[in-house]
């Protein structure tokens, strides 16, 4: 109960639920409102009331969330500014990393996120950061309600029979859509930007080449040559690029991935053939939601099923093979006790839902009239699949393959847990091996210096792996455009 009263009590201080409840009770208002004024008759207003009532609405949002926007922006900013003025003397004889982590330990002392046992200067900081906020957030609590009830003032006089409320509410929809398209973009142009960014300090320590094609990766010897000339940061440079090869890591990368397809593959594409085709309507509705479920277990679930169960089993497995081939053959086969074979197994149970939900679908998209002329025509129901009904949803199931290849290629915590850590260049699907992803998290854990070359090396790996899934997502829209033409 006191959680219950807690967190109505956090609702009730946030400026987003107070916005959140005068949308809706601006949208009622500005319904009623339009159709007061003609007496009931919404035929002669030349919106209809429910423009009228989102007019009202955004009226009375948008400038107060405009002021939010900018208050989330600007307001850190000022409290740092403060607190650097207020603290200067301490400061100023700090390093850029432990002054921002002063001014972060000010800030969680005075919203309750660090106990009050730390020394007197940070529980100084925090209680000047608390009368800040303090005062802060009463303005503005009171900004926003000023800009409310004036927003709702002014657009509620607007509201008559002639005025057209659908145009501006259509104007500001396109605003909203064009913006979120914008930030889809500009994500994906600032991660490829900052990937970029600290990729080339990393190849300013380590050559390119060496990288690509180095066949031993072992970050933990890297050099680092502080203060040193550039004969002996050339050095270093070299020395480097002798353990920062990215080949075994992108080895078991492909390893793992094709282990993964080759079992997802065929198992999910038979799954969609037999529950579009051949399953009858109550075993589709209860095999496919089932079927389904697999995608939505976490993976680090999957980690522990395949550490726990997958693994040993193959090792014994192939320890009881091993006995056999040595008396009847002369040789032994030994499976490490993390392999790419147990990892790429379990994610292939994990990226089935993904190619057979999607193939199902593409499938059952194919128009039924090109089934019906291939059994004029005397083909069986199987042929009729092979030579009319793949053909002609080759580009959805090549989608759904290339999306299961990514999602294998980027996973991260069933490599950990079942295919180990070392960086072996192999094979053989039964030695244990890493991945680009695991490394970019070894590399990364804890705290690190971001200008050396081993924490540098998580942002090459990472633009590796990007260009990889790129070249994979150009590959299958070539294939869906080929082929949809054909089709369609």
């Amino acid at each position: 109960m006191s959680y219950l009263v807690n967190l109505l009590g956090a609702l009730l201080q946030a400026p987003l639920f107070w916005l959140i409840v005068a949308f809706a009770i601006s949208y009622f208002i500005g319904k009623a409102r339009a159709l007061n004024v003609v007496g009931g008759r919404s035929s002669h207003l030349h919106s209809l009331p429910g423009f009228h009532g989102f007019y009202l609405a955004l009226w009375s949002v948008l400038p107060a969330l405009f002021l939010l926007v900018l208050w989330a922006i600007f307001f850190p900013i000022y409290i740092n500014n403060s607190v650097s003025n207020a603290f200067s003397d301490v400061i100023t004889g700090m390093s850029l990393p432990q002054a921002e982590a002063f001014l972060r330990d000010a800030r969680a002392i005075a919203e309750g996120d660090i106990s009050s046992s730390q020394e007197d200067i940070r529980l100084a900081a925090g209680a000047h950061v608390d009368s800040i906020l303090d005062r802060a957030y009463w303005l503005l609590r009171g900004l926003v309600v000023i800009l409310i009830f004036t927003g709702f003032y002014h657009a509620y006089r607007q509201i008559s029979a002639i005025k057209r409320t659908r145009h501006v509410v259509e104007r500001v929809t396109m605003v909203a859509l064009v913006s979120a398209s914008a930030v889809a973009i500009l994500t994906t142009v600032g991660i490829v930007l900052s990937l970029v960014f600290e990729s080339y300090l990393f190849f300013q320590k380590v050559p390119l080449f060496d990288f690509l094609f180095g066949l031993h990766w072992s970050p933990q010897s890297a050099y680092e040559a502080a203060g040193a000339s550039s004969s002996e940061l050339a050095d270093a440079a070299q020395r480097n690029g002798e353990v920062f090869g990215a080949i075994p890591l992108l080895s078991g990368t492909l390893l793992i991935t094709f282990i993964a397809i080759s079992v997802a593959a065929p198992v999910g594409l038979l799954s969609a053939i037999y529950l579009s085709d051949y399953a009858s309507y109550r075993v589709r509705a209860f095999a496919k939601p089932v079927l389904e479920i697999l995608a939505g277990i976490p993976t680090v679930v999957y980690g522990f099923f395949a550490a726990l169960t997958v693994a040993p089993a193959i090792r014994n497995f192939f320890d009881w093979l091993s006995l056999h081939t040595e008396s009847m053959f002369g040789f032994t086969i030994h499976a490490s006790s993390e392999s790419a074979l147990a990892a790429g197994v379990v994610m292939s149970i994990m990226i089935i839902p993904f190619i057979s939900s999607l193939s199902d679908d593409v499938i059952n998209a194919v128009p039924q009239s090109l089934r019906d002329g291939s059994a004029g025509l005397g083909a069986t129901k199987s042929e009729t699949i092979r030579r009319v009904v793949l053909p002609a949803a080759l580009p959805g199931i090549v989608s759904a393959l290339i999306l299961a290849i990514s999602r294998a290629i980027g996973e991260t915590m069933i490599v950990v847990m079942a295919a180990g850590l070392a960086a072996n260049l192999t094979i053989n699907p039964l030695d244990a091996v890493t991945t680009v992803t695991v490394q970019i998290v070894t590399l990364l854990v804890g705290d690190q210096e971001f200008d050396s070359a081993k924490t540098l090396a998580a942002f090459a790996l990472g633009l590796m792996l990007f260009c990889v899934t790129l070249a994979l997502n150009i590959f299958a829209l070539r294939v869906v455009q080929k082929y949809r033409e054909q089709y369609d």
